[in-house]
């Protein structure tokens, strides 16, 4: 039976952290037996926002060695760019004229964005959704795996097509969300707010970050801020990260010391540290001999943005047909 076909990707903003691991990588790893996998270089959709231009490419490298370190096969999933792909902007550019300018107005993602961002309004943030639906539309995705609080995002998806399909006839599947409990990593300097790298190196721990690194921010990481009769953002942040790394009996073990109010924070902290370390050393490993030759990271790139393109190229002429562009 022939699996159906999901698609997920990242914008190359660089080295990946345990956010991204443990908030999706984990999760594509695991689908990668289940579905045929499309992961994207969403390069397009980094010049959505302030970006450093000379540094795409070696963003771009960066992140797909974790990638692979962590264990997303060549041979089982196709790895691509999403600009050796043009025919995403193509059909992000025909869907745009199916998209009422309303639903991107109202978008939640749009008006976050420009909150974080008020100097830097342009076409390309409002009209990042209908690129988006390109994407995923352009392979004819079935599915697309998102945690439960990104489900609206994907209706922005599912409405576009629908409205195309409406005028133009069936082209597109309307994709469903492929939920996934995926935990929440917090960052460590700053526990309401999930883990990012744009609020600074101690806020987020790096796949690539040396032992020491590691050691110095885990013991850095907030803890309690203050008398609270509940568990504190910052210590429940680091509970969560030692339910990933550290023995079952190990998070038992301090959580009960919790309960007991007999817990030392420093311990906890040297011991997930330590486990932390010993978890990341095999994806390290595996990062440092792919990061070591570049070339057969760009290789893998090329060969998996041609495999995409051939599959574009077969939707363009199916869309262009449709519309009465093909003559």
């Amino acid at each position: 039976m022939k699996k159906e076909r999901i698609l997920s990707g990242m914008r190359p903003t660089g080295k990946l952290h345990l956010g991204n691991l443990f908030g999706a990588l984990k999760n594509w790893v695991g689908l990668q037996d289940q579905y045929e996998c499309f992961f994207m270089v969403a390069d397009y959709h980094s010049l959505t926002t302030p970006s450093d231009f000379a540094q795409i490419q070696e963003n771009t490298i960066a992140m797909v060695a974790d990638w692979l370190a962590v264990g997303i096969e060549p041979q089982k999933s196709i790895i691509f760019v999403q600009s050796l792909v043009p025919e995403h902007a193509e059909l992000a550019l025909l869907l745009g004229m199916f998209t009422p300018l309303g639903w991107l107005l109202r978008c939640p993602t749009y008006k976050e964005q420009i909150r974080e961002y008020p100097d830097y309004q342009n076409y390309g943030l409002l009209g990042y959704p209908v690129l988006q639906a390109a994407d995923i539309l352009i392979y004819k995705a079935k599915k697309v795996p998102v945690g439960l609080d990104q489900v609206p995002h994907l209706e922005i998806t599912r409405e576009i097509a629908r409205t195309f399909n409406h005028h133009v006839g069936k082209i597109f599947p309307e994709p469903q969300p492929l939920l996934s409990e995926t935990p929440k990593i917090m960052g460590l300097n700053r526990p309401n707010e999930k883990m990012s790298k744009s609020f600074g190196p101690d806020n987020c721990l790096y796949l690539a970050d040396e032992p020491e690194t590691i050691r110095v921010k885990i013991q850095k990481a907030v803890t309690d801020v203050g008398p609270s009769n509940k568990m504190s953002a910052g210590v429940a942040n680091l509970f969560t990260l030692m339910k990933q790394v550290s023995s079952e009996e190990t998070y038992q073990l301090f959580y009960q010391k919790y309960q007991k109010k007999e817990l030392k924070y420093q311990k906890l902290k040297e011991v997930l540290a330590s486990d932390l370390i010993e978890y990341l050393k095999p994806i390290q490993k595996k990062r440092k001999e792919w990061i070591a030759h570049p070339e057969k990271i760009r290789q893998v790139l090329l060969s998996g943005s041609e495999k995409a393109r051939k599959i574009a190229q077969e939707t363009i002429k199916e869309v262009r047909f449709s519309l009465g562009l093909k003559l």
